[in-house]
């Protein structure tokens, strides 16, 4: 297990707080009505992002749900680029067709941005099934949400992915509620992780407020993908501190439930962490908030400044020209 040091502590605490106040600020935002749509914030969850990025290389691929802002921006999405997304510009990165739901960087090895839910469990299986198939030794890690894994599909791709020992990490961000409906009253089974043991996977529930037992999880399962032993499924026990979605009215859980939540905020942790073993001065600290809200402000600035995607793009980037060399005489 690889040491976490001073500088993988200082890349959380910068990751996190990008992430926070890209959300915070996209919330915003949606409230003034630039941003319309579906909007599902990231808040309170930014330990799994971060952790896990200090535990993959950087050419890992990575697939997810709806709840996308903070992964893909963790993966490598420029500010710039997600805002633009989320404000439907042609600068976005996809182009301003996406949205929320549906960002995407084939540059960063980030393939979604799923608004099916629990359909990007079967193609996370699916990009690990082509690595293993190319002989390359990247894993995939895919992550789905506490509804998702009551979906039929998590079933059969367990199945096929241990039977084939696909290089693959399932992620359960277990945030306590689908939408509105809490774990206990989806499943008889409220700890998630014990799902994977009817298929003999590896599995365990991470503490998934601190950023050290997600590093150490996702790092274990990557040595054992790259080292061809299959699959593993991690629960990411985290807490959304927002709703489900912008239009979510919050009725199902106590404001006490959330304060309780907030005070084992991750990014208030690790800079507790960060200044007890002296790994940056106050005013270092001060100088990484500076510069994430300038980042911030310009992404803002960069995104009203885009333009709308031209008429003509309506129908591009639906189809593409395969090559099927085994198709041909």
């Amino acid at each position: 297990m690889a040491k976490i040091t001073k500088q993988t502590y200082l890349y959380w605490y910068e990751l996190m707080l990008r992430l926070r106040r890209f959300e915070e600020r996209a919330g915003m935002l949606y409230g003034e009505q630039k941003i319309r749509g579906f909007c599902h914030l990231y808040i309170g969850q930014e330990a799994v992002a971060a952790g896990t990025m200090s535990a993959l290389r950087a050419d890992d691929r990575m697939i997810t749900a709806y709840r996308d802002h903070g992964l893909g921006l963790a993966k490598g999405i420029t500010c710039n680029e997600a805002m633009a997304e989320l404000f439907g510009k042609v600068t976005g990165c996809t182009k301003g067709k996406g949205g929320s739901m549906h960002f995407f960087s084939k540059e960063h090895d980030f393939f979604g941005g799923h608004g099916i839910v629990g359909a990007q469990i079967g193609l996370g299986a699916g990009i690990a099934f082509a690595d293993q198939y190319n002989g390359k030794d990247n894993v995939t890690i895919c992550y789905f949400g506490d509804g998702a894994a009551r979906q039929g599909i998590l079933h059969e791709v367990f199945n096929m992915a241990m039977t084939w020992k696909l290089p693959v990490i399932f992620v359960c961000e277990n945030n306590g509620y689908a939408m509105g409906t809490s774990v206990g009253r989806t499943s008889n089974v409220t700890k998630i992780s014990t799902l994977g043991e009817a298929y003999d996977m590896p599995s365990e529930s991470v503490d998934a407020m601190k950023c050290e037992p997600v590093h150490d999880a996702v790092e274990r399962a990557a040595d054992r993908a790259r080292e061809g032993e299959g699959p593993t499924f991690l629960e990411m026990c985290t807490y959304r501190y927002k709703g489900h979605s912008m239009s979510d009215p919050q009725k199902y859980r106590t404001k006490d439930e959330v304060e309780s939540y907030k005070k084992l905020d991750p990014i208030e942790t690790t800079l507790d962490t960060i200044l007890k073993k002296k790994y940056a001065t106050q005013k270092e600290i001060d100088e990484i908030i500076a510069r994430i809200e300038k980042e911030i402000e310009d992404c803002v600035t960069f995104a009203e400044n885009s333009p709308y995607p031209d008429d003509s793009e309506l129908y591009k980037d639906i189809y593409t020209q395969a090559d099927y060399p085994f198709l041909t005489e």
